[in-house]
């Protein structure tokens, strides 16, 4: 059950943020084998320079397409998970058209008891969800 934050520069259609969402999804789908319904999303748009990422020593320069991923999720998955996971989000959004250099992504791990669902309660503390399988 990721939890997945997208920062981008204003600008893109409601249409181009929902295909971002949506080949961030598919990939998560696809690499992780999550169910369809476990889609949750945070898009935010940002005035022009209130999102700095400037090169970090790799020799290449972002542009203002730049698309900024934070995902959150359960600890467990392997290293190669992870790598196999930021190829697919790449691929699929070079097919939205955003170049390489400008996918930025921060993956953050936390435990089963870190979730709340609603009703103020651990749903995988208490057994109303089963916690997923790595």
């Amino acid at each position: 059950m990721p939890l997945v934050r997208i920062d981008v520069n204003q600008g893109r259609s409601p249409g181009e943020l929902q295909q971002l969402s949506r080949a961030i999804h598919d990939a998560i789908l696809a690499e992780y084998a999550i169910p369809e319904r476990d889609y949750f999303h945070i898009l935010t748009e940002h005035p022009a320079g209130q999102i700095v990422a400037q090169d970090a020593g790799l020799g290449f320069e972002r542009t203002t397409g730049l698309v900024m991923i934070q995902i959150f999720t359960q600890a467990g998955r392997s290293r190669d998970a992870k790598q196999r996971l930021f190829a697919a989000v790449a691929a699929r959004l070079a097919d939205a058209g955003v170049a390489g250099a400008d996918v930025f992504i921060g993956y953050a791990e936390n435990a089963a008891e870190d979730w709340s669902f609603g009703f103020g309660r651990a749903q995988y503390v208490t057994g109303e969800l089963a916690v997923p399988a790595k």
